[in-house]
């Protein structure tokens, strides 16, 4: 594989263009006809979800964990956390570095610090029931979180340690990928971290990967947005006193294409392999093992 190619964004972000991955990622969502879902890491199945049917057109969907999941990024020890670093390239590079567990596949990834939430996204929107779970998609949408492997409790001794440095401020960065197919997020890794930090009555400090958009995507976009705004600015220089609107609209022109690099991409999904069938028995499975979920 090529090293990614890596535009800077100064201190709190980046975007990895990555090459020279063709191939299925590791860790990806596959589809089958009926609103099914699979998440697999390898050959191992991580969620299972399917759409509710319903009265709003997107009404939810029912999710339900298998345990396995392995993170991307190697354990982060605590004198890695005590010691000022930047955990965006950090976390890039160890992505970088992950071709057997992490998502990324051929494309623009971006990268950054993100601390500040929605109320609602780490409480009410957390998913903290396990293996099962339903995403309420119908009340003006969902933007939670939901994680790949059961929680800890808050006195779990690895939670006790989190949590004295989210009191001196030192915790590592939960590391959260935004899918938009769930509406909100997936906990790649710091599972532990996050409880601690919502233990001490802290949003959990996060740097979140989010796909972004081809180059070839942002600019067929952008002239787009060209086109109209010339149309636009045409019908303005006949109109007399038109000038501060004319300046105004150039402001947004410039603000508006300077941004489709780094809007939020569609998370990529590929068919699943043997279709609904091949879904339905692995569904079996699972609620043979937990027939009350």
């Amino acid at each position: 594989m090529d090293r990614s190619h890596r535009e800077l964004l100064g201190p709190g972000g980046l975007v990895l263009d990555v090459r020279g991955r063709t191939g299925l990622p590791p860790l990806r969502f596959e589809c089958a006809p009926g609103g099914r879902v699979l998440l697999r890491q390898g050959d191992r199945p991580v969620i299972l979800g399917r759409e509710e049917e319903g009265g709003c057109s997107r009404e939810g969907l029912f999710v339900h964990r298998l345990a396995g999941y392995r993170s991307p990024l190697p354990r982060i020890r605590s004198a890695w956390q005590r010691r000022p670093g930047n955990w965006v390239h950090r976390y890039a590079r160890w992505l970088e570095e992950a071709p057997q567990d992490g998502p990324l596949h051929e494309g623009r990834w971006h990268l950054g610090v993100r601390d500040r939430f929605p109320a609602y996204v780490w409480s009410g929107d957390f998913l903290r029931d396990w293996p099962g779970g339903h995403l309420d998609w119908c009340e003006g949408g969902w933007e939670g979180v939901v994680p790949l492997r059961e929680l800890s409790p808050e006195d779990d001794p690895r939670v006790k340690a989190y949590r004295k440095h989210a009191r001196e401020g030192t915790l590592a960065p939960v590391l959260l990928w935004q899918v938009t197919l769930l509406d909100g997020w997936v906990i790649l890794d710091g599972h532990d971290r996050a409880v601690a930090a919502l233990a001490e009555g802290r949003t959990p400090p996060c740097v979140v990967l989010i796909r972004a958009p081809g180059e070839e995507d942002w600019r067929r976009t952008a002239d787009e947005v060209s086109q109209w705004y010339e149309d636009r600015l045409a019908r303005l220089a006949a109109r007399p006193g038109a000038e501060p609107e004319r300046q105004t609209m150039l402001r947004s022109y410039g603000d508006t294409v300077s941004g489709l690099p780094y809007e939020v991409a569609c998370t990529r999904t590929w068919a699943l392999p043997g279709g609904a069938p091949a879904w339905d028995a692995l569904a079996t499975a699972a609620m043979f093992q937990f027939p009350s979920d």
